[in-house]
């Protein structure tokens, strides 16, 4: 997707798309050994664990940021705008990177609390569960906007709500359906594995989205609001 969204020399948002893409391949590569079982000390485990979790914030950040290009307030795949984008999810990496750290490694003991009952790490919780999901839902939100008002197209709303479902199917997999899983399975399987894959799902789903909307030209504003 990565190389075949830099083929698309006139799209809108090329460059942007192509850092969404990025941020899920470091997640996909994280999760190879957060959730893949592979044997490894509990440091190196505790490091790729932050490094997942930051990756998730930022990337979720990038992709709320790829709907806000749509709407041209910034040259898409300037500097600026490229540079606002990268410098942001930047910062959210390394502020969500060190509260994982400090959680994991107990650098500094404020987070030493969230080892107790009842295990709450507020901070870990915005960043990683609330943030993730507000940034998920404005996307779509925006986008609908753009595609419904601003395009007055309907098509490619299949491809964005078929990215939705598949990315909520994931996540219930991860939250409810994993505990029946593992327990059936012994430990062997759990719902970690079928995340995954309906999540790259649901992100092929909204490359697919982003493709269909920048396949003909916008519409341009002309004078008196209207468009042409």
């Amino acid at each position: 997707m990565i190389w075949r969204s830099d083929k698309k020399h006139a799209a809108v948002g090329r460059r942007e798309m192509q850092l969404f893409l990025l941020g899920f391949v470091i997640i996909e590569i994280c999760e190879i050994f957060t959730v893949g079982g592979f044997p490894l000390s509990d440091a190196v485990r505790k490091g790729f664990s932050a490094v997942h979790i930051a990756a998730i914030t930022a990337t979720c950040w990038v992709l709320l940021m790829n709907a806000l290009v749509g709407f041209q307030l910034l040259d898409d795949g300037t500097a600026a705008s490229i540079g606002l984008i990268g410098a942001s999810a930047a910062a959210l990496f390394i502020g969500t990177g060190y509260i994982a750290l400090d959680t994991g490694f107990d650098w500094t003991g404020r987070f030493q609390s969230s080892y107790d009952a009842p295990n709450r790490n507020i901070a870990l919780y915005v960043l990683y569960q609330l943030f993730p999901l507000i940034c998920v839902v404005l996307f779509y939100l925006l986008e609908a906007v753009l595609v419904l008002r601003v395009l007055g197209e309907f098509r490619p709303m299949l491809y964005l709500t078929g990215a939705g479902l598949l990315f909520a199917i994931g996540q219930v997999f991860n939250y409810v359906i994993s505990t029946h899983l593992c327990q059936a399975s012994d430990g062997k399987i759990n719902g970690a594995l079928f995340e995954t894959l309906f999540t790259l799902l649901s992100v092929s789903g909204v490359w697919a989205f982003w493709s269909s909307i920048t396949e003909d030209d916008w519409p341009l504003p002309v004078a008196g609001g209207g468009y042409n």
